[in-house]
């Protein structure tokens, strides 16, 4: 229970700092607009739902400016690496096209590192898209394949960040 005190606190003094501009734990269907607009090419916001979006130990951060979501991104339990630890996934990043390059998404990555560190989390990954390759990486992640393409979605990368310096 003291960790989650801990986070209650960072993110009650996260709060205090700027009220208006933040990351928050957002509902699933909160990130449904950005994914279809970002990421699946305008689809119905049914068609933009993830198997795993409900699961109890997924989790969804919104970055928030002006009142409104800016940038969103999905957190889901995935041991990819098996031999590694407890992994997540990070899937359905997405920044609204107006708001690209303001540190949003980047925001988002962090708060999640923070988070999932509380809990021991050995790594997280995620397949990002080639082009986004330069923005993880700067971030810490290490690419771990060779480009892929996604049939429909698109040419990604294997990408690990280690939470764990041990590993």
């Amino acid at each position: 229970m003291q960790t989650f005190a801990k986070h209650l606190e960072a993110f009650m003094a996260t709060l205090l700092l700027d009220p208006i501009n933040m990351v928050k734990f957002i509902l699933p269907e909160e990130v449904l607009p950005l994914r279809s607009l970002m990421l699946r090419n305008g689809k119905p916001l049914a068609e933009c739902i993830f198997e795993g979006d409900t699961s109890y130990d997924t989790f969804h951060l919104g970055y928030y400016a002006d009142g409104e979501i800016k940038s969103v991104a999905t957190f889901m339990r995935n041991d990819f690496f098996p031999d590694e630890g407890e992994g997540y996934q990070l899937r359905g990043m997405a920044t609204h096209p107006d708001e690209g390059g303001k540190g949003f998404g980047a925001s988002l990555i962090s708060f999640a590192i923070e988070y999932l560190k509380e809990y021991n989390t050995a790594y997280l990954w995620c397949n990002a898209r080639s082009a986004a390759a330069g923005f993880y990486k700067k971030l810490g992640f290490v690419n771990m394949s060779p480009e892929f393409d996604i049939p429909g979605i698109g040419f990604h990368y294997e990408m690990k960040l280690n939470l764990n310096h041990n590993i």
